[in-house]
């Protein structure tokens, strides 16, 4: 007689074999935040190997971040068929080869091809590892992980500012970019080893999507209001720090303001310090203040604008804590840019936010790309022989601020067209006079 087949123990999450799995996927999102950035502080390089103009040299940014953005709903896609493991290892794969045929080329044409692939597997790599926490971890520390997921991940951008730019300086263009694609590797090695979609024992759903439907279902989603206020925040909070971050942010340091490159290197790292720290408040008091969401990028974004007004106005070079303000400015619109996702996650059906969330994610993205393209047009008006310098980078750096005024135009519009959709559903977000004389001030 067989006897009976034992239970299977109910899978226990937030253990250690969760937290392996969780800071192995932080671990490939750092990378390939490197591996996203490096070309910000090679752009000078750039130009001299492939003999290039700024136009050129942006073009590879641009190019690589209209993958990253165009590709966020087909990776969530790909990501609900096959799970975060498959997706993780595709896209440091990926990246591991764009970062290879960066390192021995001096054409400009594979040199695009490069950062194609290399935006491919940078699209699959976020979503991916932000799918893992809710697989491993009670839902009540959900937030907090994700939160943290996003910030610690910065520290990749951290690594290409110091040891990246170290080895280019000693070694050349070749190591440097050979040792990134090594670090892709030993990543996707990474995952294949430790990660799984889901908990041994707890079966990972598999989701079909019928293609003919997903042109409609995106309409749907994309009409919505409360995606529509989550792109546009992601946008206007967002992509001044991808533009500076991602490209024009080193160069116009070195170049610019000339700063050496350690002291660029420590500008640089103060985007990743500041959203370390602001990051959990900002989730704090949008958790705390919910009706409020808006209003709180919008004084995030007066933070961007005004040191960057200051900057293009101020006469010579920047003194050394405007310089800071700014990149701190930068730093807290990445915090506030993830705002954006809080708005569908609130208002649409769960089996909507995957595809939701790849449309906030575009919004910072292409405001990003447009940036970094319009600033090399500048430059290359300004001055034609290349030879960049801080009036070029001031005219240069202004086209953001038209930028920023169409985002603030997209939030307030999206914004009001939610409230009315909330009124009529009965939920009213009161005026700040009702606010104020309540009391209710003394808890924002």
């Amino acid at each position: 007689m067989t006897p009976p087949a034992a239970p299977q123990a109910t899978p226990v999450l937030g253990g250690p074999r969760a937290r392996i799995v969780w800071v192995a996927a932080l671990a490939a999102y750092s990378v390939a935040v490197l591996q996203r950035t490096t070309m910000g502080v090679a752009g000078l390089e750039a130009t001299e190997r492939f003999g290039a103009s700024a136009t050129i040299v942006s073009t590879f940014v641009v190019l690589q971040l209209a993958v990253y953005a165009v590709f966020q709903i087909p990776a969530g896609v790909l990501l609900d068929r096959y799970g975060s493991r498959v997706t993780l290892v595709a896209g440091a794969v990926l990246m591991a080869a764009g970062q290879l045929l960066m390192s021995v080329t001096d054409e400009v044409g594979v040199a695009m091809v490069a950062r194609i692939v290399l935006g491919a597997g940078d699209a699959l790599t976020f979503s991916s590892a932000i799918r893992l926490v809710p697989a491993w971890f009670p839902a009540s520390r959900v937030p907090l992980l994700t939160q943290l997921t996003g910030i610690l991940g910065q520290v990749g951008q951290i690594a290409s500012a110091v040891p990246f730019v170290a080895v280019l300086t000693v070694h050349g263009w070749g190591a440097a970019f050979s040792a990134s694609a090594s670090l892709s590797a030993i990543s996707a090695v990474m995952i294949l080893l430790l990660v799984r979609a889901a908990p041994p024992g707890m079966p990972r759903p598999r989701v079909r999507q019928d293609l003919r439907r997903i042109p409609l279902v995106l309409a749907r989603i994309v009409r919505h209001p409360s995606t529509q206020l989550g792109f546009f925040t992601h946008y206007t909070a967002g992509f001044t720090g991808i533009a500076f971050s991602m490209m024009w942010g080193y160069p116009y340091l070195t170049a610019g303001e000339g700063l050496s490159r350690p002291a660029a290197s420590a500008v640089m790292t103060v985007l990743v310090v500041v959203a370390v720290i602001a990051g959990p408040l900002i989730g704090a008091l949008t958790q705390r203040h919910p009706l409020r969401r808006s209003t709180l990028v919008l004084l995030i974004v007066a933070a961007i604008v005004v040191p960057l007004l200051a900057l293009v106005l101020w006469p010579g070079p920047a003194p050394t804590w405007l310089l800071i303000v700014l990149v701190a400015g930068f730093s807290i619109g990445g915090p506030a840019s993830s705002v954006g996702f809080d708005f569908p996650r609130t208002d649409l059906a769960r089996h909507r936010l995957g595809t939701a969330t790849g449309v906030v994610i575009m919004g910072g993205f292409i405001g990003g790309l447009l940036a970094i393209l319009l600033i090399g047009v500048v430059l290359d008006l300004m001055r034609p022989d290349g030879d960049y310098d801080l009036h070029a980078f001031r005219v240069a750096f202004a086209v953001q601020l038209p930028l920023l005024a169409i985002g603030v135009l997209g939030m307030l519009v999206s914004r009001r067209t939610l409230r009315r959709r909330m009124a009529a559903q009965g939920r009213e977000v009161p005026p700040w006079r009702d606010v104020w004389r309540s009391g209710r001030w003394r808890r924002l």
